[in-house]
């Protein structure tokens, strides 16, 4: 009797243990065969059907639907002109559907319109809305001409005539025609000069500038407060020769004339 039970105990159970990773079980191979099966003929046609269906919808929406049509031009970014002024000029095409709009031929509108304007960007805003984003030339100097002065920007762009000069802005006077400068360079070129030497200037001292007077290309004068007269040269190392010329101003307050048109060499006198 003893034997046969000593044989029971000494036998092992064995319990099936859990499949190694690399054999993949029988569901692993069914989702493997269902994840990787190509769609029939069948299958491809639906597929492109439902494509071409929503292509032709959305084309239809964009274009011919009432969803996506232009009702409203909204403008940002103006100072001295009005919204209403760069929507007027901008001429959207109203009613039509928004995708179409030519936003280049729209920004060439108001750029042509108002001079005033030095860029704009035109954008859709879906669902039915354009908008443009005003950038304004700002006077860096003014022209006296006819009775009222003619505004110019930092490029030397005469974009605006105003019956009062604008409260801090230099007045630029041109005195060329002895000079060959027009001729090389254009009064464009030498507006934009004496725009430039305006505006390296420190604030302190451009306060005090009444008029900045270009004979040249490589002499411009400008004319301050107390009948003071500084030789700038040509518009080129500006901002060093601001910075020199405020440092000269202040160690020479009884000084008269100021030359920094070589501002490794500057020089002050009263007469």
């Amino acid at each position: 009797m003893a034997g046969p039970t000593t044989a029971r105990r000494g036998e092992k159970k064995s319990r099936p243990g859990p499949p190694s990773a690399g054999a993949p079980t029988g569901r692993r191979l069914r989702w493997a065969r269902v994840r990787f099966r190509a769609p029939g003929r069948r299958g491809l046609i639906i597929i492109t059907v439902l494509a071409v269906l929503l292509g032709g919808f959305g084309a239809w929406a964009l274009y011919a639907s009432d969803w996506f049509r232009v009702a409203r031009v909204e403008a940002t970014g103006t100072d001295v002109l009005t919204p209403r002024e760069v929507v007027a000029a901008a001429d959207a095409p109203m009613d039509t559907p928004l995708i179409s709009v030519n936003t280049d031929a729209m920004a060439r509108r108001v750029t042509s319109r108002l001079p005033r304007v030095k860029s704009v960007d035109v954008e859709r805003s879906w669902p039915d809305t354009i908008g443009l984003k005003v950038t304004e030339r700002t006077p860096e100097l003014v022209m006296r001409e006819d009775g009222k002065f003619v505004e110019v920007d930092i490029e030397g762009v005469r974009f605006a005539t105003v019956a009062t000069a604008p409260q801090g802005v230099p007045l630029l006077e041109l005195a060329v025609s002895d000079f060959p400068g027009p001729r090389r360079f254009g009064n464009d070129r030498l507006r934009r000069a004496g725009a430039e030497a305006a505006r390296d200037l420190s604030a302190a001292v451009h306060r005090d500038v009444r008029t900045v007077r270009v004979r040249s290309y490589d002499s411009i004068t400008l004319e301050l407060t107390g009948g003071r007269r500084v030789a700038w040269g040509s518009s080129e190392q500006g901002a060093e020769k601001a910075k020199v010329l405020t440092a000269l101003l202040k160690a020479a307050r009884d000084a008269r004339h100021f030359d920094v048109s070589v501002p490794s060499a500057p020089a002050a006198s009263r007469s």
